[in-house]
């Protein structure tokens, strides 16, 4: 080739190249005014570079994850561009250089991190990040609904951490331990009660886009998996205030949901304290445990009064009135009833259980009968809350139907059925000692606002208690479960008049109008209310069943 024809290639190559430095700086500012982003999973080519995690976070604008080489063995070899579309190369503005790097049996492994916001306003129908090596990049095509886009055309690959995407049910699919922050806002979008099915045990959501969609008038979310599912109410998750007693802003609160089976000598336990029951086991136990964490601190999600729903899947078809779910305390070693319901679906019994705070959870089976309970008007329903575990026999065999209950005895009762845990310490009332049977549920019972005592700050734990008092603590258990059960003023005098002794209700006339318009309370005869007669044992399982039912704690 003559030197004449050598300058002639070299014209337009540097030609080539500056029409091509041209395009790209047009491209650029092009790209400024673009709008919608989307998140970014990882596609992988094999290369002197490969990726093995990307993750993008929408809101702050940054990408970041690792790559591995066994050709390089210093970060300055390895430099990360990103651009918008995989065809043109569109190149979103800088270069970003790995910033740690760390070499294990020959090959190096290099984290980075791109902050976009600091060199573009711009957001992307797609985002592709490439390495300096020319072939490996990591790609995410927003309309391909959560799913990843096409491998690059050199070279073979492989998906590596995918965090999941939505499928054609509206229900996302997360395969990793944590949910993508820009497909749940998408899920939210498009709906108010938003699911996400993972494969594993463990699930991070960000709290941030949980409270951006309640704001919006989002219900809730619901995480499943093989080991049962939990539904989480956003508005009683209190995500400010978790984010605040963290010492975290919200956007680096993350909500951690665990559903996971019980296994070893815990698995034992748990079948022991059925038997212990008197029951039998007919569902595994389930930890459910739910978490704020951030600041690298964690605490508890309380959900205060808010029942939150689980379910269980059950081995076997059953007898609603014979089966309960149950949570088990891994202190006592003991079972407690915990509100459920079930329901079949597609040849499979499931059960739905709802309790306000973290526990493990399972479903037992019991059949109790009672010896003086053969002939009783009240068998029915005594047995069916015997096998609930929500009241207990007196003696061997014998409940005692007809004998009154004291006051402690029933707010013992009342705790049991709304799942409540007992409170330790006493600061309630002067006449009950720590050291009682009863001082645990009566302070619960109290915490609730089940229960006020007397104006003398006492609460007269073993004074029979009567059907007036009776009537409040119902109606009270009520509005704590989140079932309305208030009547007007004029439907209050219409449900009582029927009753000639009405005018000796002492102080509670609402609450028991309110029992009799919602059933749970019946008169003693077709005319009198009997408001001060004492309450057996037999009228207070009774009136605990329709309540129960009424809140749907039962079938």
């Amino acid at each position: 080739m003559s030197q004449i024809e050598k300058k002639n290639v070299y014209n337009r190559e540097r030609s080539k190249t500056q029409v091509k430095s041209t395009v790209l700086k047009k491209t650029s500012q092009a790209l400024a005014a673009l709008m919608i982003v989307s998140m970014l999973l990882p596609v992988l080519a094999f290369a002197a570079v490969n990726f093995q995690t990307v993750t993008y976070d929408k809101y702050n604008k940054t990408v970041s994850g690792s790559v591995y080489s066994d050709t390089y063995t210093v970060s300055d070899k390895v430099y990360f561009s990103v651009y918008s579309d995989n065809a043109t190369k569109n190149v979103i503005p800088s270069e970003f250089k790995a910033f740690g790097f760390n070499t294990v049996n020959g090959v190096t492994y290099y984290n980075f991190k791109i902050d976009l916001s600091s060199v573009t306003s711009a957001v992307y129908d797609s985002v592709y990040v490439k390495t300096s090596d020319g072939f490996a990049e990591a790609v995410y095509n927003a309309l391909n609904s959560g799913t990843q886009g096409s491998l690059p055309s050199s070279g073979s690959g492989y998906y590596g951490g995918f965090t999941g995407g939505l499928s054609s049910d509206g229900v996302i699919e997360v395969y990793g331990d944590s949910v993508d922050a820009y497909t749940l806002q998408r899920a939210f979008e498009n709906s108010k009660e938003v699911k996400i099915k993972i494969k594993g045990d463990k699930l991070a959501i960000p709290a941030d886009v949980l409270a951006e969609a309640l704001k919006k008038g989002a219900i809730s979310v619901t995480i499943i998996n093989d080991n049962g599912t939990i539904t989480l109410p956003l508005a009683a998750l209190k995500l400010e205030a978790l984010a605040k007693e963290l010492g975290a802003e919200l956007k680096e609160t993350k909500i951690n949901v665990t559903i996971a089976k019980v296994t070893g000598t815990a698995a034992e336990d748990v079948t022991k304290a059925v038997y212990a029951a008197g029951g039998n086991p007919i569902a595994t136990a389930v930890d459910f445990n739910v978490t704020a964490s951030g600041n690298s601190k964690s605490v508890n999600v309380d959900f205060g009064s808010t029942y939150v729903s689980r379910t269980l899947n059950v081995n076997k078809n059953l007898d609603a009135k014979k089966a309960t779910g149950a949570l088990y305390n891994e202190t006592t070693k003991k079972l407690s009833f915990v509100p459920s319901t079930f329901e079949s679906k597609d040849g499979q019994t499931v059960a739905t259980l709802k309790r306000n705070g973290n526990s493990i959870y399972t479903v037992i089976e019991a059949s109790k009968s009672f010896e003086d309970l053969a002939s009783h008007w009240s068998k029915a329903d005594v047995e069916l809350l015997a096998n609930k575990l929500v009241v207990e026999g007196a003696a061997d065999k014998q409940f005692q139907p007809d004998r009154n209950i004291t006051r402690a005895e029933f707010a013992a009762l009342v705790v049991r059925s709304l799942g409540l845990n007992s409170v330790t310490a006493n600061t309630y009332f002067t006449d009950i000692n720590s050291s009682a049977w009863y001082a645990g549920v009566v302070a619960s019972a109290s915490k609730a606002g089940i229960i006020n005592g007397y104006e003398d700050n006492t609460f007269r734990p073993d004074a029979q208690i009567t059907r007036e008092e009776l009537a409040a603590m119902i109606i009270r258990s009520l509005s704590y479960a989140g079932v309305a059960s208030e009547v007007s003023e004029s439907n209050q005098a219409q449900q009582l008049a029927k009753f000639k002794d009405s005018s000796k209700i002492v102080w509670a006339k609402k609450e028991i109008a309110a029992a009799v318009n919602a059933g749970i309370i019946n008169g003693l005869t077709d005319d009198t209310i009997g408001s001060a007669e004492k309450a057996t044992r037999s009228q207070a399982a009774t009136m605990l069943k329709r309540y129960l039912k009424l809140a749907d704690f039962i079938d």
